[in-house]
């Protein structure tokens, strides 16, 4: 069981500095965090349709393992 723990705290950890970077890395709309950090002068570089498209969905995947390891770190610490 202290395996399983020690695992999913590391897989916490990674999902969580991964989802910073890929949510810093979208398309900023103009008055957001991302403008903050250089996004908004970057339009005419800015991701076609379709890369934007496939970068929402690994945000998305990302996010779901990030909840989906906080839920079983806190079972794991409930029940055991």
């Amino acid at each position: 069981m202290e395996i399983l723990n020690w695992t999913l705290i590391a897989l916490l950890i990674l999902t969580s500095a991964f989802l910073i970077l890929l949510i810093l890395m979208h398309k900023g709309k103009g008055g957001g965090m991302s403008d903050m950090f250089g996004g908004g002068m970057s339009s005419s570089l800015g991701s076609s349709g379709v890369a934007e498209r496939n970068l929402n969905r690994f945000t998305t995947l990302v996010a779901i393992v990030w909840a989906a390891s906080i839920v079983l770190l806190g079972v794991i610490v409930r029940f055991a």
